[in-house]
């Protein structure tokens, strides 16, 4: 009997297959099923139309913010303004309320307002062998044609740039889902709070880091680091542009709070959830810059590595020896939530 698949991503290579295998070609789309490519792009004559799907299967609490956020963070690494969002809400049997169901839609309003995205449909239902809520979001924007960014355009030489920290979606998740864990474990009420508001501040949300980048004219790719952690998207990138990468470990930021979670729970940080977290490569020339007009918006970004021939691998230096880049299929978040 075939063994069944474990929880988390696909395989990369399996995943290509059937994306190779499956999908069907149409001259009019510019970006389509890639792996490392955030979302799909369609040629519509004058300008570009932009599409991503993304579920939320982890976080509970304040769900309807994250599934607004994740998909506008797809969106924007493409140099992308969102405009138009469905969702497919499935709701747990014996444990949904009205009043439950019109907090989710006020969340996920506030949300979308807040970055200008207008929901127009979708579907909602209570769902027969849920234990907690999913939510699939679908985003749809639109972009001139010599605004797009994509991932594979990463150009060996290139400075690796990564802004706000690791983990931190990771940090509010576990936070807000494990408070009462937590709390047994001796953990300040007021650590709880501060991480459980990762959610804000630093914030999931790239929507700033992303456009600020795309209108310097100054990055040749940009992703986000979701669902695996920062090095899960490398690979990704990696692939994309079919590239090698050199990252220091020791220059990628880190929040105490995050810090402090992973050691409690044996957690990699560099494999957990991470939206907040925007990675991008631009020319070494250029990255003095492209920091400072980043830093006059807002936005902390710190330089971790270089592309390299794909000859050379994906490689970290790490505690002073080097080792190949840890790829995570199953986030780390999994271990214990």
């Amino acid at each position: 009997m075939t063994k069944p698949l474990p929880v988390g991503k696909l395989d990369m290579s399996f995943l290509s297959r059937l994306l190779a295998q499956y999908t069907t070609k149409d001259e009019q789309v510019v970006v389509g099923a890639k792996i490392g490519e955030d979302a799909a792009v369609v040629d519509i004559g004058s300008r570009y139309i932009v599409t991503k799907t993304n579920p939320i299967t982890f976080a509970t609490n304040e769900i309807g913010w994250y599934v607004v956020h994740v998909c506008v963070n797809n969106m924007v690494v493409r140099g992308v303004r969102p405009r138009w969002m469905l969702n497919c809400i499935l709701l747990p049997e014996d444990k949904t309320t009205p009043e439950i169901v019109e907090d989710l839609f006020c969340q996920i309003y506030k949300a979308s307002s807040s970055v200008g995205v207008s929901v127009i449909g979708g579907h909602t239902e209570v769902t027969h062998g849920l234990d907690r809520t999913i939510i699939s979001g679908h985003l749809i924007g639109e972009v001139s044609k010599n605004a797009l960014v994509t991932t594979s355009d990463a150009q060996v030489g290139d400075t690796v740039l990564v802004t706000k920290a690791l983990g931190v979606e990771g940090t509010a998740i576990i936070a807000s889902e494990l408070a009462d864990t937590l709390r047994e474990k001796e953990f300040q009420e007021d650590f709880i709070t501060r991480a459980q508001n990762f959610l804000y501040e630093p914030g999931i949300s790239i929507y700033t880091d992303a456009l600020t980048a795309a209108d310097t004219g100054l990055v040749h790719s940009m992703t986000d680091a979701t669902e695996g952690g920062l090095t899960t998207a490398l690979h990704e990138m990696a692939q994309a542009a079919e590239v090698g990468l050199f990252i220091e470990a020791e220059k990628v930021p880190i929040l105490p709070e995050t810090e402090h979670l992973c050691d409690e729970f044996g957690l990699n940080p560099f494999g957990l959830i991470s939206s907040g977290m925007m990675i991008m490569t631009a020319a070494s020339d250029n990255v003095e810059k492209l920091i400072e007009i980043m830093y006059e918006a807002g936005v902390k970004c710190t330089a971790i590595g270089m592309v390299t021939d794909p000859a050379a691998g994906l490689r970290i230096l790490m505690k002073d020896e080097i080792v190949d880049l840890p790829y995570f299929a199953a986030d780390e978040l999994t271990k214990i939530y």
